[in-house]
């Protein structure tokens, strides 16, 4: 069985990307604070109903991106993290997933068992109705796409996840949209880190998703996967060949 933390370790900073979530935010930034983590960012994505004030009131920090993206608001956030903040972790703030689980996410981290700890929304551990039909196809094609490209058996793109922050920074993420996932779980295969998932339960969402509850958001979130992972499998060899020169550099610099 998982387990649990009643408090989170130092260091770990949360971001989490929000569009009009201030009632959802209402109900799980308390729980968040509770943990006691070092910083917690929404990435503000333009919204309307006063999703930063009510993110402000709760202890959380505010990052305005207007540009809408997933991605965006994720890098926004990012770029506020403190330089204290040694390990990030990433989750929707939309009530379907479980803080009681972020301990055990950003543990094996903090232990230096793994580099990034994906949580897998495991069927049995779901909610009936948490996940649409789309959702699933979306997410079970897009770990196949990574398995077939790049040889690693990713069960799903979870957002809930948990990252080293200095192997984030590495991987310079590029997308701002709905490739964000992707992209980070091909560069961390891509750069060697190691790399856990974990079974999490995962909720019904409280409101409407900007993504499964519209048809647009469905088809852009496929489009988005299914291009981000087209766009890193062309460019891999330019990746490959920026790595190995960078060891160079790095082997061949004079020591103090």
């Amino acid at each position: 069985m998982t387990k649990r933390l009643n408090r989170l370790p130092p260091g770990v900073g949360i971001v989490i990307p929000a569009l009009n979530e201030a009632e959802n935010l209402r109900a799980l930034l308390p729980q968040l604070q509770a943990l006691n983590p070092t910083q917690i960012v929404i990435g503000d994505n333009g919204s309307t109903d006063g999703t930063a004030e009510v993110a402000r009131s709760c202890g959380a920090d505010v990052a305005r991106e207007s540009k809408r993206g997933y991605g965006a608001a994720c890098w926004a956030a990012m770029q506020q993290l403190r330089p204290d903040v040694e390990i990030v972790a990433f989750m929707d703030a939309d009530l379907a997933d479980d803080p009681a689980y972020l301990g055990a996410l950003v543990e094996p981290i903090a232990h230096h068992e793994a580099d990034l700890v994906i949580g897998w929304r495991d069927p049995h551990m779901r909610e009936p109705g948490s996940m649409t039909t789309p959702q699933r196809f979306g997410n079970q094609f897009a770990a196949r796409l990574i398995r077939w490209g790049w040889g690693f058996p990713y069960r799903g793109l979870g957002p809930f996840r948990a990252i080293r922050r200095s192997c984030l920074d590495r991987l310079a993420m590029r997308d701002r949209a709905y490739g964000w996932t992707v992209e980070m779980q091909v560069r961390a295969v891509e750069d060697d880190l190691v790399i856990r998932q974990l079974s999490v339960p995962y909720w019904r969402r409280g409101g409407v998703s900007k993504i499964s509850g519209t048809v647009r958001g469905v088809v852009l979130a496929g489009y988005w996967i299914i291009r981000t992972s087209g766009v890193l499998w062309l460019t891999r060899g330019s990746r490959a060949t920026s790595r190995r020169r960078a060891v160079h550099v790095a082997a061949n610099e004079p020591s103090d």
